[in-house]
């Protein structure tokens, strides 16, 4: 554990929160207590489900929001009625719904057995996976018509163009918007609590009925989040600035 932790630090700067006093029940989250300590090791297990959750359907939401985008510059009109129709839907449904409908009403609907992880990755990357869709469609179609025609002149197909050529500078065009989904998606993983989800959320609840001490554990729980989303921003902030060197390099001159 931390050194800071071990100090005290933590408490003390909790028990300095304005209107708060000696009388408030801090020793739940003391580190320097043994109770404290089991209660601060039940919400950090909840903090890697978080992360486990957040990143699996980020992946996935990814995936299909490229296949998506992919699909709204097909010269097929199916597929580019296919993107809108994604697009459309599932930007509008909320994440706490279909998180509710995958988990209850899709084992019905194909009659299969799905688990809560599963069930909650699913829902949320397909609702997040209609903004990626629109976030990589503006970064595709920012890359200038010259790189095409260049590409094209060089004799490459148009999917050696798209993989080679129109993808790696799209994707390094709309990085920030996609950190800022990353961002988007660990908040809303909190929502998998309400079927069951061991995340960050739902073992902040268990121990709030446990202990009775909904200041203190919520408490901790903004700060569990606040220090996983600057990790996130710090993360994109540093790789855009790494993309951006390559970039400059690649420059003549």
């Amino acid at each position: 554990m931390m050194p800071w932790l071990r100090a005290g630090v933590l408490p003390a700067l909790l028990m300095a929160l304005p209107g708060c006093g000696g009388h408030w029940g801090w020793h739940v989250v003391d580190p320097t207590d043994a109770r404290g300590q089991a209660n601060l090791l039940f919400l950090a297990d909840g903090l890697w489900a978080t992360v486990r959750l957040s990143l699996a359907a980020m992946a996935l939401s990814l995936a299909l929001g490229l296949a998506v985008a992919l699909a709204g510059f097909s010269r097929l009109r199916a597929l580019r009625a296919a993107n809108r129709i994604w697009v459309e839907l599932f930007r509008a449904v909320p994440i706490l719904v279909m998180i509710l409908w995958v988990f209850y009403g899709l084992p019905v609907v194909l009659d299969i057995r799905i688990g809560i992880f599963a069930a909650a990755m699913l829902a949320i990357a397909v609702c997040d996976s209609a903004f990626e869709a629109e976030i990589l469609r503006a970064g595709i179609q920012s890359i200038e018509r010259g790189q095409h025609e260049a590409a094209m002149a060089l004799g490459l197909t148009s999917w050696q163009r798209t993989r080679f050529i129109v993808l790696p500078q799209a994707i390094r065009r709309v990085l920030p918007p996609i950190g800022n989904q990353l961002v988007y998606v660990v908040k809303m993983s909190s929502l998998a609590s309400v079927i069951g989800y061991q995340e960050l959320t739902r073992r902040a609840n268990e121990l709030v009925v446990t202990v009775f001490r909904p200041l203190e554990i919520y408490s901790i729980l903004v700060l569990e989040y606040l220090a996983l989303i600057l990790l996130i921003s710090w993360g994109v902030r540093r790789l855009e600035r790494r993309l951006g060197a390559d970039q400059r390099r690649g420059m003549p001159g």
